[in-house]
């Protein structure tokens, strides 16, 4: 009887040590991405900031053509993945966030002096203004995973508020919490 108990300990033991042991072997993982001196991977010699991951996906502005655009990186597949119309020679890019996905990218452009919150339409290649008529300073955009919800900070008036809204651009009904 007392070698039972023995034996369940000495099992209970190995078992949270094989454990403990086997999430350490896998948590955290630095992953080892390629180095392109071209510009043509996610890691280069230009300044890359903001990055933002989502699923398989990983977006971020960089300087690289001379200019500050957005870039989206297929982490499955380890290229850079093409975006036509979503960069613009007058406008600097910055702040990105993207869909799981991948096929809606939200950021800011800021264009003649004012920044706007911008979606880009992986699929149909149509890139969208979505607070042309809001007057406020914005900044700091955000997406849903499935795409259909973006929020962002909007000042006005000396306060930054939380905007949410849909991938047209229309406001969303969120009641309040009652408290």
């Amino acid at each position: 009887m007392q070698f039972k108990i023995i034996n369940r300990f000495f099992y209970l033991g190995a078992i949270v040590l094989s454990g403990t042991l086997s999430s350490c072997s896998v948590y955290p993982r630095i992953l080892n991405f390629p180095y392109d001196p071209g510009g043509r991977s996610l890691n280069s010699p230009a300044g890359d900031i903001n990055p933002q991951i989502s699923g398989r996906y990983i977006v971020f502005g960089s300087d690289r053509e001379g200019r500050q655009d957005i870039y989206l990186y297929d982490n499955q597949d380890r290229r850079l993945i093409d975006l036509p119309g979503i960069n613009a020679l007058d406008t600097i890019a910055s702040h990105p966030a993207v869909s799981q996905d991948g096929n809606y990218i939200v950021f800011c452009g800021s264009r003649e002096g004012r920044t706007d919150i911008y979606l880009y339409n992986r699929p149909t290649r149509q890139l969208r203004n979505l607070t042309e008529s809001l007057k406020a300073e914005v900044r700091n955009p955000t997406i849903s995973a499935d795409g259909n919800t973006i929020s962002f900070e909007a000042g006005a008036q000396g306060q930054w508020n939380i905007m949410v809204i849909d991938r047209t651009g229309n406001g969303l009904n969120i009641p309040d919490v009652l408290r």
